[in-house]
């Protein structure tokens, strides 16, 4: 596939996810008996609408996107069925279930992927390299399943080598499983060497061995469970190593870089359908990074929008007064600007790395 091609996916791919997204706040809207003024797919001129009840439906014209407008979402109206005339659980939810529908999305995704799957890596040591000092009656054992490295969950194989290379003082925190209880193993050192593998090739590492579990129904389920949660975990990592300075806006992505790795990943694929393996694999990670993303407490993001609506419960509990609507959108509005000046430095520095 060229690369026209993988730029049409993306789109496609970054459509459907925000209209899945605003599917979410209008059928949580509709259940919780809002009023919807109109539910749109796509973005532009209408190409096609249909009034039915209070709700515009609409086909618009830029495959990109959509919007649900709820009555009274940026401004008071005497609606009985206005957004902010409804309680706070029903705008929870609504505010929510966006985000909801970008994992659920995610996770439909896994378990299409691993529906076929015949067998999982699984994090359970099956021998030591030779010469391996780990191996050792107060250390680790052959059958040891490891469920912790430095207090963050093994959710799966790939997890091993990730949680090990991030850290950085060679002494580790670990639990694992042993004929049934649990281990702890506390300062635990561990240092990589030269081993020999398996196939008789060299290699710089810990000198575990891992083996390969045959996949039931249950394990698919568990897998693509487990999958989506360490995409969660993923975004918190991201975001705490942009915080203590470890990642910078070179690290970042944006909708220019994404399309770059996915045209990279569809290129490295050895068969189509490899590639379309691969690219939804990765559409996956971009639904659960948008979920996990959008319910940051940050303005103009839905997490702002149920900050506001804790503060104003808090405000109403003890002063009998909330926020005025107008000044929550003028900080939401504020917040819109910052994040689209900030996707604009992000996509500066995707072309500016597509260049260097």
């Amino acid at each position: 596939m060229t690369t026209i091609v993988y730029i049409l996916v993306a789109i496609f791919i970054f459509g459907v996810l925000i209209a899945v997204h605003e599917l979410g706040h209008f059928l949580a809207a509709k259940a919780c008996g809002v009023t919807v003024n109109e539910f749109s797919i796509g973005m532009g001129p209408a190409l096609w609408k249909k009034q039915k009840g209070e709700t515009l439906y609409a086909l618009r014209a830029i495959p990109c996107g959509g919007f649900c407008a709820m009555e009274g979402e940026e401004e008071d109206s005497d609606d009985p069925h206005a957004l902010y005339r409804q309680g706070f659980w029903a705008k929870l939810l609504i505010f929510a279930a966006g985000a909801i529908m970008n994992f659920l999305a995610g996770l439909v995704i896994l378990l299409l992927l691993y529906s076929g799957a015949k067998a999982f890596y699984d994090p359970t040591i099956t021998a030591f390299a030779e010469g391996c000092p780990l191996q050792a009656e107060n250390g680790l054992q052959v059958g040891d399943t490891l469920l912790s490295i430095d207090g963050e969950r093994v959710y799966m194989y790939s997890d091993v080598g990730l949680l090990l290379n991030m850290n950085h003082d060679g002494t580790f925190d670990l639990v694992v499983r042993r004929d049934g209880e649990k281990v702890t193993l506390t300062d635990f050192p561990m240092e990589k060497r030269a081993y020999t593998d398996q196939s008789g090739s060299s290699y710089t590492g810990y000198g575990l061995f891992f083996g390969v579990k045959e996949a039931t129904w249950r394990d698919r389920i568990a897998n693509s469970w487990n999958n989506a949660m360490d995409f969660v975990r993923l975004v918190r990592l991201s975001l705490k190593m942009l915080l203590t300075g470890e990642a910078g806006l070179r690290d970042l992505s944006g909708p220019v870089g994404i399309v770059s790795t996915m045209t990279e990943v569809g290129e490295s694929a050895e068969t189509v359908g490899a590639a379309i393996g691969d690219i939804a694999y990765l559409a996956a990670l971009i639904a659960v990074n948008l979920a996990v993303m959008n319910l940051l407490p940050l303005p103009a993001l839905d997490g702002g929008k149920i900050l506001f609506l804790v503060v104003n419960a808090v405000s109403t509990a003890i002063f009998k007064k909330q926020i005025p609507l107008k000044y929550e959108n003028y900080i939401h509005f504020a917040g819109l600007v910052l994040l689209l000046a900030l996707m604009a430095l992000v996509t500066f520095s995707d072309v500016w790395k597509l260049f260097t």
